[in-house]
């Protein structure tokens, strides 16, 4: 165990460094001068360009500069954008928001997505189990956009059920809508997930021993079942958490949550690269960890796995 841990810990860096660097790549070596940008319509003169690009390092190759970078990451540094502030203390006041909003949308798919994926699942090949499906199928086919814009103006504004911007009223009112929203297409696949993982286990030999020993069908289900069904669903549910908390970024903006989402997207729009870099970096980096501790803790859930 210990030394599949080490392994997998160094995988991740390696995933890591190659994953920062296209995304540092993609910032800052793509043409086009990001300093000239901050002057908007009246261009900045030739010395101040110069001045901001050696203050910002982007007068040295690229590759050094992604090198600065890293050797900042150590020291919990961020980067600092073209104003002069801290990435990290501007994703400080905001992390609040999208976690917020990420783990309410994740209990829904939890909840919702096993629960629903048991009931298809138990009832292969009848009305219900093709009702499930026919719902998960319409629920990946509509854009995430259209289902925000429509949820807001149909549950917000003309029924007036939830809040339709901003985080005033707090939890879970404010967020009760878009983490839905967020929640749809990470819910239909948890569903199709758990629903086939329960059809394969129903069919296992443990299985039926145990209803051949007179188990009632509450505990095969809700023990044996349930259990071992669960450990793919877990490992999707543990990626999808890291999607969850870096793909609020048109939720955040169709509702207006002050969220680490909505700051990536103004950054893009402002073109303030280490602002993307940065924030693109922690999320990155909680994605790598969740799905380090769900690698170590299924064998827990499974005794069978072995990781030699």
């Amino acid at each position: 165990m210990t030394r599949y841990a080490v392994r997998r810990a160094v995988e991740l860096v390696v995933v890591f460094l190659g994953v920062t660097l296209v995304i540092y790549l993609m910032v800052f070596a793509l043409p086009g001068d990001p300093i000239r940008s901050l002057g908007g319509d009246r261009p900045l003169p030739d010395n101040v360009v110069a001045e901001l690009r050696a203050r910002y390092h982007l007068d040295e190759p690229v590759l050094q500069q992604y090198l600065r970078y890293l050797g900042g990451l150590f020291t919990g540094d961020l980067g600092t954008n073209f104003s002069g502030q801290s990435v990290a203390s501007r994703m400080e006041s905001r992390w609040p928001v999208t976690i917020t909003l990420a783990l309410t949308a994740w209990g829904i798919e939890v909840v919702l997505g096993v629960l629903l994926g048991l009931f298809a699942g138990l009832r292969r090949g009848r009305a219900g189990d093709r009702l499930v499906l026919a719902g998960t199928i319409l629920a990946t086919s509509i854009p995430v956009f259209v289902v925000a814009v429509t949820a807001q103006l149909v549950l917000g504004v003309r029924l007036g059920w939830f809040p339709v911007a901003g985080t005033s009223e707090g939890w879970p009112t404010s967020y009760l809508l878009p983490a839905t929203v967020i929640a749809v297409f990470g819910l239909a696949s948890v569903t199709r997930l758990m629903r086939g993982s329960v059809v394969d286990t129903l069919q296992s030999d443990f299985v039926r021993t145990l209803r051949a020993k007179g188990l009632r069908q509450r505990q095969v289900v809700g023990v044996h079942v349930l259990r071992n069904s669960a450990i793919p669903v877990l490992t999707f549910l543990a990626i999808d958490l890291g999607f969850l908390l870096g793909g609020t970024v048109v939720v955040e903006g169709v509702f207006n949550l002050p969220g680490v989402g909505q700051l990536l997207f103004q950054a893009i729009r402002a073109h303030e690269g280490p602002t993307v870099v940065g924030v693109s970096t922690a999320l990155i980096i909680i994605f790598l960890l969740t799905n380090l501790v769900v690698d170590l803790l299924s064998s827990v859930l499974d005794p069978r796995i072995r990781h030699e």
